[in-house]
């Protein structure tokens, strides 16, 4: 009696792969687009998160100047009021891996602009910074181009 070999033919191996190829092509970019998706919201949260404490600062000092770490001009010489935060977080998200840098990007006694910057060399390169003001302004450069000036840049979503 002849025994039936036991086993895949080379065909069947093909099909597979050529599936498994198929099935990674329309997988892996979906995960990445909602990858960096996920790490813009985290980005907006502790954007958020950053005026909460910019606006608890305002309630203690009577002014958002004094919160950075380099001088501007609209809060005096000699200040510490734009640049890296001294009250709040240098990097978003605040815990885990860093895609963005948290920075006071304007300030005056009675206004800012909080911005996230990604982090060069990282995932988040060339997505574009996020602002927001004391007024509660959104802003993305989505474009990347350094500005928000674009008409579709005026807004998170």
């Amino acid at each position: 009696m002849a025994r039936r070999a036991r086993g895949f033919t080379l065909v069947e191996l093909l099909i597979v792969v050529v599936i498994v190829a198929i099935l990674a092509t329309v997988a892996i970019p979906a995960y990445q687009s909602q990858a960096t998706r996920s790490r813009r919201a985290t980005a907006k949260a502790a954007l958020m998160e950053f005026a909460t404490v910019m606006e608890r600062y305002y309630a203690k000092n009577g002014t958002y100047c004094g919160a950075g770490t380099s001088a501007d001009a609209d809060c005096g010489a000699g200040g510490t009021d734009i640049g890296a935060p001294t009250i709040f977080a240098t990097e978003a998200p605040t815990d885990g891996t860093a895609y963005y840098d948290l920075t006071i990007a304007d300030v005056s006694p009675t206004t800012y602009v909080l911005r996230a910057t990604p982090k060069a060399g990282g995932p988040q390169a060339g997505d574009g910074y996020l602002e927001l003001t004391n007024t509660g302004v959104r802003r993305w450069d989505r474009n990347g181009d350094g500005d928000t000036a674009d008409a579709d840049e005026d807004s998170w979503d």
